[in-house]
């Protein structure tokens, strides 16, 4: 498995698909998730193959817990090198979905948030 590029794009409403969807296909993205029980969230993949799209609405608290996240990495080497390690464990595994990968590094993640939630 290959690292993807990951864009965050913060919408309005993004249920409201009619209001962004018709240009992010025009640009070459294609929704491959649509999740209306997990913060109304959606996938979309390209046009390069490894950049993934990940739409949130306004005010979503996720996106707060993703940029702390990643922001942790950037500074802390010990965790960023684990966190690089169970994944590059992870990618050596043939996925029948991308979501399966996705929850086998979510006890890492979990692990991690803990430690910045302090």
């Amino acid at each position: 498995m290959m690292s993807c590029k990951r864009i965050r794009l913060v919408v309005k409403d993004s249920a409201d698909e009619s209001s962004y969807v018709p240009v992010l296909e025009a640009a070459g993205y294609v929704l491959q998730i649509r999740e209306p029980d997990w913060f109304e969230y959606r996938l979309f993949k390209g046009p390069d193959t490894d950049i993934n799209l990940h739409v949130f609405s306004l005010g979503t608290s996720e996106i707060d817990r993703m940029l702390r996240f990643r922001d942790w990495l950037r500074t802390n080497d010990t965790d960023r090198d684990k966190y690089a390690q169970v994944k590059r464990n992870l990618a050596k595994n043939k996925w029948r979905h991308v979501q399966h990968y996705a929850n086998a590094k979510t006890s890492i993640v979990q692990e991690i948030i803990k430690m910045i939630s302090y």
